[in-house]
């Protein structure tokens, strides 16, 4: 008996000389639609579907293969005697080779302005029962969903006259990856649509960007994946000039430096190391942002990552190649920029679109067993509640440099404490189990220019010691959310040293 193929696909490419392939490796063809038109422009001979289950194609098209001459061909078990028989009392003929791909929803809903109507007819329902039935049934059937594998089911039909069992399944269980994958999409899309915030089950799906070397340890085995549709402001979609591959730790980094640096409206710079800001500076342009970044803590810069939020120049270009760093992200880098830094043969420069930043996505971290699930935090100084407990109001000068020091903080691992003036990061505590011991690392590296500095702590003091580190140090004022059942403590005593301080009255907690 001749064998059978059924091929339906939306993207079609190769589809017409991978079924003149099965045709000379003696197929009958079925088809439906419009891949059935686009094979006999190939001038292949193709047997229609409705041939074959006498019933024509109706509701649009929506009702085609849903037919027991169709799954009944998928689904019989070929050693199973009493399966055949029923065949055969039907006039089934079992269908050898599957070749589907479904309606194009993910492209559909990545349309702007995108109306229901429209994503909700592209919700394929004949491709993905055909997949599951032939993927199911995969000891007898070869299943494709991917034009990338066409080649490997030619050349082993030409070389042994048959797919191997261990290709089928390895296609079959791509085809149950596909579909999971179409299925959360368009979960995803819908409850978003009916306005659900917790559902009872969350599915989310990420494709392989990048196969990574190793994780954050050697010994550690590791991959990237991105998420489709995901925001464009992000290292998933950056595009590499130069420089080898990132690794692990490089993207975490790296993120990390993204996330600070979308923040600030003036030209910034974003020195990160181990996932914490060594140094951030603003300026006129991202070679005076640079510079500053650089002082705060010329030592911990180096094997660090760079971030700005303004096209980096020859004049920046030219400092940054002085010293040893891993990674340069940048909005665009100018072509005298570009011929400098790419002189270091391992250094990675990476372009991220900038004016993609508004979309925050939602965060997710993976605990053993289980998944948290959070927005961003994407609380900022116009957003608080300020309030000013002190007798003595911030300057312009001190009211600038708290705002720095707030928008950093917030990045720092927690307890986190940042010293800073109305330009630049002096001082960073972060990780510590207790907050004075964060104050005391800050207030230590910032040494001699704390004195006329401001500082911003993550969270309330639950104790004045906080207070009295940064009155010995020279610190003039202070913002933090206040909201500790001591606050009066640290108040008083910011009044006796003449402290100005500002309570927002929100955390920013980041562990």
């Amino acid at each position: 008996m001749m064998k059978r193929a059924l091929i339906s696909v939306s993207d079609k490419t190769g589809v017409v000389e991978f079924t003149k392939q099965l045709i000379e490796l003696g197929f009958e063809i079925l088809s439906t639609g419009g891949t059935k038109k686009v094979l006999e422009e190939g001038g292949l001979d193709i047997k229609a579907v409705d041939d074959i289950t006498g019933f024509p194609e109706i509701l649009e098209g929506r009702v085609k293969t849903l037919h027991p001459m169709i799954h009944g061909g998928l689904l019989a078990k070929r050693d199973d005697s009493g399966h055949m028989e029923q065949l055969d009392e039907q006039g089934i003929q079992p269908i050898d080779l599957v070749c589907v791909n479904l309606y194009p929803f993910q492209q559909t809903i990545a349309k702007p302005n995108v109306t229901a109507e429209d994503a909700i007819e592209n919700i394929d329902i004949g491709g993905p029962a055909m997949l599951r039935a032939s993927a199911k049934n995969h000891e007898y059937i070869t299943v494709l969903v991917d034009s990338l594998d066409y080649e490997q089911v030619l050349e082993e039909m030409r070389a042994q006259g048959e797919v191997s069992k261990e290709t089928k399944r390895k296609l079959a269980a791509k085809v149950f990856r596909h579909t999971a994958a179409y299925d959360a999409y368009i979960a995803e899309y819908m409850t978003e649509l009916s306005g659900e915030e917790q559902p009872e089950r969350v599915t989310f799906t990420y494709e392989l960007k990048q196969p990574l070397r190793y994780g954050e340890n050697p010994h550690q085995k590791a991959a990237f994946y991105s998420r489709p549709l995901g925001s464009e402001f992000s290292i998933a979609n950056a595009r590499q000039y130069h420089g080898k591959e990132l690794s692990y730790n490089n993207i975490h980094d790296a993120d990390a430096a993204l996330q600070i640096v979308k923040d600030f409206d003036e030209p910034a710079a974003v020195a990160v190391k181990h996932m914490n800001p060594c140094g951030v500076g603003v300026g006129t342009n991202s070679s005076d942002a640079f510079q500053k970044a650089f002082e705060a803590d010329p030592t911990s810069i180096f094997g660090g990552i760079i971030a700005f939020n303004r096209l980096v120049d020859g004049e920046t270009a030219k400092k940054l190649h002085e010293i040893f760093l891993e990674i340069i992200i940048a909005p665009a880098f100018t072509d005298e920029a570009l011929e400098i830094l790419t002189t270091k043969k391992n250094i990675r420069l990476l372009t991220v679109p900038f004016d993609q930043t508004k979309k925050a996505e939602k965060m997710l971290t993976s605990v053993e067993g289980g998944l948290l699930i959070q927005d961003q935090d994407t609380y900022t100084y116009e957003d608080a509640e300020i309030s000013i407990p002190t007798k003595r109001e911030p300057t312009e000068e001190e009211l600038a440099a708290l705002k720095l020091a707030w928008k950093v903080v917030k990045h720092v691992k927690s307890n986190a404490i940042v010293v800073a003036s109305n330009d630049m990061t002096i001082g960073v505590g972060a990780g510590q189990m207790n907050r004075v011991g964060a104050a005391k690392i800050a207030l230590e590296q910032a040494g001699e220019r704390a004195k006329g500095a401001v500082l911003a702590s993550d969270a309330f003091f639950p104790m004045s010691d906080t207070v009295e580190e940064a009155a010995r140090a020279g610190i003039t004022a202070i913002i933090q959310p206040g909201g500790s059942i001591r606050d009066e403590d640290s108040i008083k005593l910011a009044d006796k040293h003449g402290i100005a301080m500002i309570l927002t009255g929100v955390r920013h907690f980041k562990h």
